[in-house]
């Protein structure tokens, strides 16, 4: 049976949720020993409701790690004249920009990812791999526009397997809680629509450059739009 964890979430998946039910035993026993030298807790009725509220919040924090690092299964209906959200999240950018190894003005998409989303990214469409670049820099809210050039951010140059070859950019950014981008993705692998090829640990930003062809594509989201990796349609060809 396939468990919906993801790989890529090692090893905090399995350190940070072990740290938090320690420490939720660690509570449980402090407190039954208090209630056993109170004589039945008669005398810590406040104590005991800490207690409660202690471990139901560690008790959600573990909940949402585990939910965190989920890797749900996902039925990808390959169509290669879509190109696929690369994250889950929220539309909060689409515009027009220069990116040098496009070979000039493109189309940006970019997508938010809160704590609460998915935060494995997938392939748009199946491709080649060109080149991937670690860029150092800030961890500022990934909310901001700003963020996709100032952040910490890792660089999936690709070319499409299909017509039209053009060329992509997919950009994982950090963000002011993000502090970890994971990319499995290496020159001159292939990968095909919607397969996974990293994540990026807690709140981020997730960006999709195009060349600018107006007229060979339409966009089919608006900014606002939620989106799920693999799944929601960002642009199709004509």
């Amino acid at each position: 049976m396939r468990i919906p964890i993801t790989k890529y979430g090692l090893p905090q998946v399995v350190v940070y949720p072990a740290l938090v039910l320690v420490l939720m035993t660690v509570l449980f026993i402090l407190m039954f020993r208090t209630c056993i030298s109170e004589s039945g807790c008669s005398g810590i009725r406040s104590g005991i409701i800490w207690f409660i509220a202690a471990e139901a919040i560690l008790f959600l924090i573990f909940t949402w790690m585990l939910m965190f690092f989920r890797d749900p299964p996902r039925k990808i209906t390959i169509n290669e004249n879509i190109l696929y959200s690369p994250a889950d999240g929220t539309i909060t950018d689409i515009s027009e920009t220069d990116i040098p190894e496009l070979d000039g003005r493109v189309l940006r998409i970019s997508m938010f990812l809160s704590i609460f989303n998915v935060h494995i990214n997938r392939m748009p469409c199946s491709v080649k791999i060109d080149k991937v670049t670690y860029k150092k820099g800030k961890f500022k809210n990934a909310m901001q526009a700003d963020s996709g050039t100032v952040n910490e951010a890792n660089e999936v140059l690709v070319t499409r397997l299909s017509q039209p070859k053009d060329r992509l950019l997919i950009r994982q950014v950090s963000g002011a809680v993000a502090r970890r981008i994971v990319c499995k993705a290496v020159q001159g692998q292939e990968y095909l629509q919607g397969e996974i090829f990293g994540m990026i640990k807690f709140g981020s930003r997730t960006e999709l450059f195009l060349p600018l062809n107006k007229g060979s594509y339409d966009i089919t989201v608006k900014i606002g739009d939620k989106v799920n990796a693999g799944l929601s349609p960002l642009v199709i060809y004509k």
